[in-house]
């Protein structure tokens, strides 16, 4: 009788065979049938791992879950979700996650920018105890020197939501440790810059703190970040709270934009007046400024100048003292590696805006009067390569002497250069020498020396 087994039977039966061990006792018919049995176990369990498998394989290609076999699987609990309810969960979830992402898109994402600055610097012996001196001093004292990270700023920048029709929100706000004194141990928090732009695309609404509308711009120096460059000596500079709005005209190489608005000016007594003056004054009051920026040209070649008014009053002693200046300021820039920049006012009582603190006088007949002023600056920067930026500036403010008395300050001129080297993508170093002249109607011209090294790190 001829028995046909399969394949793999074949194989379990060769290995059986050959590990029977060779003795002269011929096996049973009753032990060759378990051995037939366990070899047909054997395959029946081959065949359903290979069944398994291939299955897994089929699930894997159309990125379905693996299926266990009904006979390995587990009993499912009781509390297992059933398709319908996993479908109302999957609902939920999508549901929570679109009301996230509009409760984001309402909130304004900000980021985080900013300036670590270390200076060292050294004074000559008519700087007084001022880090950064905006006038020279009436009397000598030792020369000082120190190092300090007060001018460190830290800024915050956000942007959205969208405005009715196509507008934009965006701001930034900007503070630093100038607050205080110079020790070490007693820095403020101060804010510097702050404003909220709403724009659409030819319009801007925007209300912050920021400099006077009518002079944007002002000198590159890394030695004098806490107060701006050329303070007292030709940048009217105050940051004050305002509201403004520009409107745009022409293309981004030619036209003009419009700017307006009402700018509160920071009202000083003169140093020379008493102190029941002082008293009486008035110390903000609203400005009315406007600006007319007239560019062509792009990035790498361009040509910018800007006329603007001021108008405001200064209440003191019972008495209105008007504040009117006419400005104009500009920015030509012919080459890549040349670029000019400067602004120019004249008018009365400037003092209000960041000027010398000495914007009315009163006389000793009791009249209170504007003092008239001129002032301005200039700055010449030079890029010879990438890394390298040369800036040259100065600018002066002079007082007319017949509207002045006493001690006052008849001319305050300051200039200075620095050199800015690119040591990194985003660390600086910058070394400056500077002198101010300050003429004294009394005691004539004073001159001061300021010598400073920085290293930044912007963020």
């Amino acid at each position: 009788m001829l028995i046909r087994f399969p394949a793999m039977r074949l194989v379990w039966l060769s290995i059986v065979c050959l590990g029977i061990p060779a003795s002269g006792h011929a096996q049973s018919p009753g032990d060759m049938q378990r051995i037939f049995e366990r070899l047909d176990k054997l395959e029946k369990q081959n065949q359903e791992l290979a069944a398994e498998v291939q299955e897994l394989r089929r699930q894997l290609d159309s990125n379905q879950p693996p299926v266990v076999a009904e006979s390995d699987a587990p009993a499912p609990p009781d509390t297992a979700p059933t398709p319908g309810e996993r479908l109302d969960v999957l609902e939920s979830r999508t549901e929570e996650l679109a009301q996230s992402k509009m409760g984001a898109s309402q909130r304004m994402p900000v980021s985080l920018t900013g300036m670590v600055l270390f200076n060292a610097f050294r004074n000559g012996g008519y700087g007084g105890t001022l880090q950064v001196p905006v006038t020279a001093q009436v009397n000598q004292a030792p020369a000082s020197s120190g190092a300090t990270f007060r001018q460190t700023v830290i800024g915050l920048k956000f942007s959205g939501p969208d405005l009715p029709g196509g507008g934009k929100a965006s701001g930034s706000a900007y503070f630093d440790f100038w607050g205080g004194t110079a020790s070490p141990g007693n820095n403020l928090f101060r804010v510097r810059l702050a404003t909220v732009d709403l724009a659409w695309k030819n319009f801007t609404l925007t209300a912050g703190q920021d400099k006077p509308i009518v002079s944007p711009r002002e000198p590159m120096s890394l030695a004098q970040v806490g107060l701006a460059p050329l303070s007292g000596a030709g940048n009217l500079w105050d940051w004050q709270p305002q509201i403004r709005v520009e409107q745009r005209f022409g293309n981004s190489s030619t036209g003009f934009r419009a700017q307006a608005g009402i700018f509160e000016t920071a009202e000083a007594a003169p140093a020379t007046a008493p102190a029941t003056l002082s008293a009486t004054l008035e110390r903000q009051r609203p400005a009315y400024e406007g600006r007319l920026l007239f560019f062509h040209g792009s990035e790498k070649r361009r040509f910018e100048v800007a006329p603007g008014f001021h108008y405001s009053n200064t209440h003191v002693g019972g008495h209105t003292v008007d504040s009117q200046l006419v400005t104009l300021d500009w920015r030509m820039k012919p080459t890549d590696a040349v670029e000019i920049t400067g602004a120019y006012f004249k008018g009365s009582n400037a003092a209000g805006l960041g000027g010398l603190r000495q914007g009315f006088t009163l006389l000793p007949s009791g009249q209170i009067i504007p003092v008239h002023v001129a002032g301005g600056w200039t700055q010449i920067s030079v890029f010879p390569s990438s890394r390298i930026s040369l800036n040259f500036f100065g600018g002066q403010e002079e007082d007319r002497a017949s509207d002045l008395v006493g001690n006052s300050v008849r001319r305050n001129l300051s200039y200075a250069g620095n050199i800015v080297y690119k040591l990194g993508p985003n660390v600086l170093a910058a070394i400056e020498a500077a002198q101010t002249r300050t003429d004294y109607i009394s005691v004539g011209l004073r001159r001061n020396n300021h010598y400073d090294l920085a290293l930044a790190y912007l963020f």
